[in-house]
């Protein structure tokens, strides 16, 4: 009834204005009159609130900033992780903490770095194969690291430079089964090494140039070491300069280990910036022509494209 309501609401109102009161009186809410002309609404709102309750708020929420997806499939082309360095440089400002943790979005398993020993076979020894290879991951752990026999009787052991002796030949395996093992964990990879086509030439093998990272082909490692673009720059020049460390030092001759690991430091010192520059040298794809404008479609209705039976079907 219209009087049940009235004392109901009568009651309500009571139960609000001695609510009121109270949070007046213990400084929560101000006196009547001093409202600032809030309307009803607005003083439930702070009342609600000043009782422990949050009212709902309709603020305008900021929109999230675009992030890059943090990871790339298993499948990603070169291409694609290219284009994706290139997309992280870009977004980046320029922070050290962005640079350093690049690759690590980019699925650091897909990068390994390579380094062979060769050894003298044939005429006077001048026939270069491989008698050490030895393979590091991107943090530059060691993967394999196999002392190779060569299909050729060795002639020069060479080892002022390759550290290869007669006794390390006693355990090396056959080219063949090592080869296998090694062509194993480059395949789908990129691979990082120094003048890297000697290592390709005496596995006998030939990498994707894609999927090829050459540290003493990188404009920017010379640059940032102050050399000339265009000279020869040697691993153990590029390391003093750029990692100031020391490296094929002493009469034992070269460790693999230790200069597949340097061309992965050295390749890590430009990642991004090298990745971006690759991005950029690559081919435009071909453009699909569902989505190209500039695609005249009539082409497809003309008789050459399309069977004759089902050109008369459609009519």
């Amino acid at each position: 009834s219209p009087q049940g309501r009235s004392k109901k609401k009568s009651r309500k109102h009571q139960r609000f204005m001695e609510r009121r009161a109270l949070l007046e009186q213990k400084g929560l809410l101000s006196p009547r009159g001093r409202l600032g002309g809030r309307t009803p609404e607005a003083e439930l709102e702070a009342l609600t609130e000043a009782n422990g309750t949050v009212a709902p708020r309709c603020d305008k929420v900021t929109k999230p900033k675009r992030i890059v997806s943090a990871s790339l499939s298993p499948s990603a082309s070169p291409d694609s992780i290219a284009r994706h360095h290139s997309v992280l440089l870009s977004q980046g400002n320029g922070s050290s903490k962005r640079v350093r943790t690049s690759s690590l979005v980019l699925r650091p398993g897909k990068y390994v770095a390579i380094d062979c020993e060769m050894v003298g076979t044939g005429p006077q020894g001048r026939l270069s194969e491989l008698a050490r290879c030895s393979v590091v991951n991107y943090e530059g752990d060691v993967i394999y690291d196999k002392y190779v026999q060569p299909e050729l009787p060795i002639v020069d052991y060479r080892t002022r430079w390759s550290g290869i002796t007669k006794q390390h030949m006693k355990n090396a395996i056959p080219f063949k089964a090592a080869q296998a093992e090694i062509l194993k964990i480059l395949k789908d990879k990129i691979v990082v090494g120094h003048a890297i086509h000697n290592d390709f030439q005496a596995l006998k093998y030939f990498h994707p140039k894609d999927r090829t990272r050459d540290t003493s082909q990188i404009p920017v490692l010379k640059k940032r070491a102050g050399l000339p673009i265009r000279a020869n720059v040697s691993l153990k020049n590029l390391a003093s300069h750029l990692l100031h460390k020391k490296i094929q030092v002493g009469c034992k001759g070269h460790s693999s280990v230790e200069d597949a690991q340097t061309a992965m430091e050295l390749y890590r010192l430009v990642e991004v910036q090298w990745e971006k520059e690759l991005a950029h040298s690559l081919p435009p794809r071909p453009p699909s022509p569902i989505t190209d404008p500039t695609a005249d479609s009539s082409q497809y209705l003309d008789d050459q494209y399309w069977p004759t039976d089902l050109m008369a079907s459609s009519l």
